[in-house]
């Protein structure tokens, strides 16, 4: 993780969610992730916060692949990453930035 970005953006996440969001990231070969949670547990907001932390890691947006079941699904999931993509936006580094939607 960048080391001058503070991770205050995490502190509305529960201990297991931000275990989620942080896992892998900043490792030479990180394993896969399995988030399997019912509804109204948070699933769309860990996934906008996870991916925020790996644009403010260093990883460009262009190459990040989320997935959803329907457009109405994935529209949230935008709006809600730009979002959070957005107060951490100062932390991106800017080959990072370079690729993301948010027009701030």
């Amino acid at each position: 993780m960048n080391a001058i970005a503070p991770i205050s953006y995490l502190d509305t996440l529960n201990p297991a969610q931000r275990r989620a969001v942080i896992h892998g990231v900043g490792t030479i070969a990180s394993s896969p992730l399995l988030v399997i949670a019912g509804a109204g547990s948070g699933k769309t907001n860990t996934l906008a916060h996870r991916v925020a932390h790996l644009m403010v890691s260093g990883a460009d947006p262009r190459r990040i692949l989320l997935m959803t079941f329907s457009r109405r699904a994935a529209s949230e999931m935008a709006k809600r990453v730009e979002r959070i993509a957005r107060k951490v936006r100062r932390f991106i580094p800017p080959r990072a930035r370079s690729g993301s939607r948010s027009s701030s």
